[in-house]
């Protein structure tokens, strides 16, 4: 794709980065085949290509519309059209660079700027966010029902394990995660105690930056991102940690990014590829543990569970078949359902400011998950198990607590 871009951002960082993904564009629409907001919509400019043509043009120096805006916020930023793109287009990047130039131009209605401004505020924060939950939790038979599926019921998260052991690995506990299921990080360091390594948590590390920089507060979202550095910096530093642990997959592609992301600022670069070379999703840790797990389990799991694979692990990480392969080995019968490429539609804050389409996604993905007959629903992120347990009586869990719950009986 020929480029041309404006003056205003020709030569910056971001312009350079902008111009490379376009030029790399070859307009063959592959990706609209995969596009989750494409196929509910139909429109061009509800798909990728659609979007980047806009982009492009905003980029160029033509005025962006409130119409511009629109299309961009519908998009999920699930990155399936980069699994299918065949020229590599990294979308995802393009995308928050044209929704940051978007925004500086169209200035959002003040309804939806509280929204946003609120969540930037409460989400990243766990000392705002979990009390708000806790509170959220207690009233839970009387709020509407729109409100209802944003609070899970609380859980009973267990014991932390207590034992100490030689090999050390960091857990990203994360913002909303602990508050809304700390089922799923307890779960996941009982599973590892279990085969003899000890997962620790830095007490300054929080949200990894997603919420705020997918916000288009993306200086804050650095902010976050620096800080989580900081707090694990003593850590590898010292060189007794084999790895950073991901069990949210939305988290676990940000941090892989990191390096990516502050390759600007001297200060933190070379930490920042650091971090990210050291960060892997629980998914590709544990099969280094198969042989032990499976001595551990001795055939204690059967069940049907149907998987759905998040978006933030299968595309925006490439990381597919080892959840699968992890369960299976451990005599799961797991089940994939038709189109588990696609988006159940809670993509991080969509769900919220996109109530609508979130919701049609999520149906269609319940239906399809439902369809494979499962005791179970399973998944990697926060996120996707709140927004599919709303709209289903099946237990909706993360699948590192089917481990768990096998060890401990």
């Amino acid at each position: 794709m020929q480029t041309n871009l404006a003056d205003f951002i020709k030569n910056t960082r971001e312009g350079q980065e902008a111009d490379a993904i376009l030029r790399a564009c070859v307009h063959c629409g592959f990706c609209t085949a995969t596009c989750p907001t494409y196929q509910l919509l139909g429109d061009e400019l509800d798909g990728p290509r659609g979007r980047i043509y806009l982009i492009k043009q905003v980029l160029e120096g033509k005025p962006a519309t409130a119409k511009t805006q629109l299309h961009l916020d519908r998009c999920l930023t699930c990155r399936n059209c980069e699994t299918t793109c065949p020229s590599g287009v990294q979308y995802g990047r393009l995308l928050d660079i044209g929704r940051k130039v978007v925004d500086q131009q169209v200035p959002r209605p003040v309804a939806q700027q509280l929204m946003r401004n609120a969540l930037k505020a409460l989400l990243p924060r766990q000392w705002l966010f979990k009390p708000a939950m806790r509170a959220g939790q207690w009233l839970r038979p009387a709020l509407p029902q729109k409100l209802k599926n944003k609070v899970p019921e609380k859980q009973n998260a267990g014991m932390l394990p207590q034992r100490r052991h030689a090999r050390r690995m960091l857990l990203l506990d994360g913002c909303v995660q602990p508050a809304m299921a700390p089922n799923i990080n307890r779960a996941t360091a009982r599973v590892f105690d279990a085969l003899g390594v000890q997962l620790m948590v830095a007490p300054k590390a929080g949200c990894c930056g997603a919420i705020r920089y997918h916000l288009n507060d993306q200086d804050g979202g650095l902010d976050d991102m620096r800080r989580n550095i900081d707090a694990w910096w003593p850590y590898v530093e010292g060189g007794n940690i084999e790895a950073i642990v991901m069990t949210a997959s939305g988290c676990g592609v940000t941090v892989k990014e990191y390096g990516h992301l502050l390759a600007h600022d001297p200060a933190y670069a070379a930490k920042a590829q650091r971090i990210s070379a050291l960060t892997q999703d629980l998914s590709e840790i544990l099969p280094a543990f198969e042989a032990q797990l499976q001595q551990l389990l001795g055939g204690k799991l059967h069940c049907r569970v149907a998987y759905h694979p998040p978006c933030t692990l299968q595309h925006g990480q490439q990381i597919r078949g080892k959840v699968e392969g992890l369960l299976r080995n451990a005599g799961v019968d797991v089940q994939l359902c038709a189109d588990s490429h696609l988006c159940c539609g809670s993509a991080g804050t969509y769900s919220v400011l996109q109530p609508e389409l979130s919701l049609r996604l999520r149906d269609n993905k319940l239906n399809n998950l439902q369809a494979t007959g499962p005791d179970m629903i399973v998944s990697a992120n926060i996120g996707c198990l709140t927004h599919l347990q709303s709209g289903t009586a099946t237990p909706v869990k993360h699948w590192i607590e089917l481990l768990d719950q096998a060890l401990t009986r």
